[in-house]
C-alpha cells in the first residue's frame, strides 16, 4: 500500500461525508451548533469537514488555545534531524477564511451537558447541539515515581509538539561526551506517534553523528512493543552496542526517578543520566473528565458514530477514546473524525450516513531512508471498532523498499496536514 498527498486526500475524502459549523453564542440565527473543542488530527478534520460539506447549514465552531499546532507525528524526525521545527508549525486561518469554520483560540474549562453549553477560560459560553471532543492525552498521576508535570522541564515528555519537543532535543545535543540518555516508557495504550522506539532511533541517529560514544537506556513495563523486531533489527544494524532496552521481564517496569539528582532507578538499581525523556501512562485529556465521558482514563464510543457512550450529544475523536482496535494515532484520529462528521451531519440536516469505515498506517524512521510501517482496515460493530485486516513491513527487507516506504511517508505528512488545515 503506497499513499502520495493526492491518494491520502482522495481516498479519505471519500470515506465519510461530513459536517457543520457553530458561532459564538447569539451569533448563528437558528442554524444547528457544532462546537469542537482540541484542534489536532482529529479536531481540525471535523471541523473542516463538517464546514465543507454542510455549505453553511451547520455553524462550527473550534476551539483551540494555541495558534500554530504542532504536530506530533513526525516530530520524532525534528529530533532526528531530518525536519525543521518550522515544518511541524501549521495554522488555522484557512479553516476561517476558506471554510467559515469560527476558530476561538482559548481553553475549554467548562461542559455543561445539560444545558449543552461549553464555558471558556475568558468566560464565553457556547451553546451545541453535537459537541465534539479531541483534546489528544493528558497524563496519569504518580505513573512514574519522583514524576509529575514540574518536572518537565528537567525530564521533558515531549508528548505534546512543540517547545517540550525542542527542549529534549536541545538537552540531548548539550549531553557530555559519552552521556547517557535514558527513556522511562509508557504502558500500553499510549499515542504514538511520536512512538517511543521510533524516537529511541532518531536519538540514536542524532548521537552518532554528534556524540558516538554515548550511550541510550530504555526503561519499559512491557515485554514488547509495537514493530519490535523491526527495531531491534535496525537497532543491531545502524546503532550497535548502543541502546540497552530493558524490558518488563528485566524490571523495567519497576521504575523511579529523582529529577533533581538527575537519576533513574531501574529494579532498585540507581543510574546517573544527563538526560532523561519520562513518558508516563497516558488518559484522556482532562476536558473529556469534566464532561464526564470517561471510563476513569478513556472516554468509550460507539463506532459507527464515534459518539459517547454516555451522551448522545457528544463525540470523541482520537487519542482520547476507548473505541476498539484502532492504535492512538494522527490517522487513526483523522479517519475517525470524518465518520463522526458525516454522523453529526446526517443528525442535524437528514443527509445520508453509510456505515463507518477506517484506516490506518502508522510509519517510523529508523536511521536515513530506513522506513518502516505497519497499519490495518478495520469497520464498526456494536461492540467497537473491529480490525479487519493488517500489514507490516517485514525484516530483512531491501534499502530500496525502505526508501519507498519512507518516502511514502513523506506524501502522507502533506496529505493530512492538508486534510486537516485546508
Amino acid at each position: 500500500m503506497t499513499l502520495n498527498r493526492r491518494d491520502f486526500i482522495g481516498t479519505t475524502a471519500a470515506a465519510a461525508s461530513l459536517l457543520s459549523a457553530p458561532m459564538v453564542q447569539g451569533a448563528s440565527h437558528g442554524r444547528p451548533k457544532v462546537v469542537v473543542v482540541g484542534g489536532g488530527a482529529g479536531g481540525a478534520t471535523a471541523a473542516r469537514y463538517i464546514a465543507k460539506d454542510s455549505k453553511g447549514e451547520i455553524d462550527v465552531t473550534l476551539v483551540e488555545p494555541t495558534r500554530s499546532y504542532y504536530t506530533c507525528f513526525f516530530s520524532n524526525l525534528y529530533i532526528g534531524g531530518f525536519r525543521d521545527i518550522e515544518s511541524l508549525a501549521h495554522s488555522y486561518g484557512t479553516l476561517a477564511s476558506d471554510y467559515g469554520v469560527n476558530v476561538v483560540h482559548d481553553w475549554a474549562v467548562g461542559i455543561d451537558r445539560d444545558a449543552k453549553t461549553v464555558t471558556l477560560a475568558g468566560g464565553s459560553v457556547l451553546p451545541y447541539d453535537r459537541l465534539v471532543l479531541s483534546p489528544g492525552i493528558d497524563f496519569v498521576d504518580g505513573a512514574v515515581e519522583g514524576w509529575d508535570l514540574s518536572a518537565q522541564n528537567a525530564m521533558p515528555h515531549a508528548y505534546k509538539g512543540g517547545s517540550q519537543t525542542e527542549l529534549l532535543k536541545a538537552q540531548i545535543m548539550a549531553m557530555p561526551e559519552g552521556g547517557t540518555f535514558a527513556m522511562v516508557a509508557p504502558p500500553n495504550p499510549y499515542r504514538c506517534p511520536p512512538g517511543p522506539y521510533e524516537r529511541v532511533s532518531m536519538v540514536a541517529h542524532l548521537l552518532k553523528a554528534n556524540n558516538p560514544t554515548a550511550k541510550i537506556i530504555v526503561a519499559d513495563p512491557k515485554a514488547k512493543f509495537s514493530k519490535m523486531a523491526l527495531f531491534q533489527e535496525g537497532w543491531g544494524t545502524h546503532y550497535t552496542g548502543m541502546i540497552d532496552w530493558i524490558g518488563e521481564d528485566f524490571g523495567g517496569g519497576n521504575v523511579s526517578v529523582n529529577p533533581d539528582a538527575m537519576t533513574v532507578t531501574i529494579d532498585g538499581e540507581e543510574t546517573k543520566v544527563d538526560v532523561c525523556n519520562v513518558i508516563p501512562a497516558q488518559k484522556a485529556g482532562r476536558i473529556c473528565e469534566m464532561a464526564g465521558v470517561t471510563d476513569g482514563n478513556w472516554a468509550p464510543v460507539s463506532g459507527h458514530t464515534m459518539q459517547s457512550r454516555l451522551d448522545e450529544n457528544i463525540h470523541v475523536l482520537g487519542d482520547a477514546t476507548n473505541q476498539g482496535d484502532m492504535p492512538k494515532s494522527g490517522f487513526s484520529a483523522n479517519s475517525q473524525a470524518k465518520v463522526a462528521a458525516m454522523a453529526i451531519r446526517g443528525a442535524l440536516t437528514g443527509s445520508s450516513v453509510f456505515p463507518a469505515k477506517f484506516s490506518n498506517t502508522c510509519w517510523s524512521l529508523i536511521d536515513t531512508e530506513d522506513g518502516v510501517k505497519v497499519g490495518a482496515t478495520y469497520e464498526a460493530t456494536d461492540e467497537k471498532i473491529a480490525k479487519v485486516d493488517g500489514f507490516i513491513s517485514q525484516t530483512g527487507e531491501s534499502g530500496e523498499l525502505r526508501k519507498v516506504t519512507y518516502e511514502e511517508s513523506l506524501g502522507w505528512y502533506d496529505g493530512i496536514t492538508s486534510d486537516m488545515f485546508g
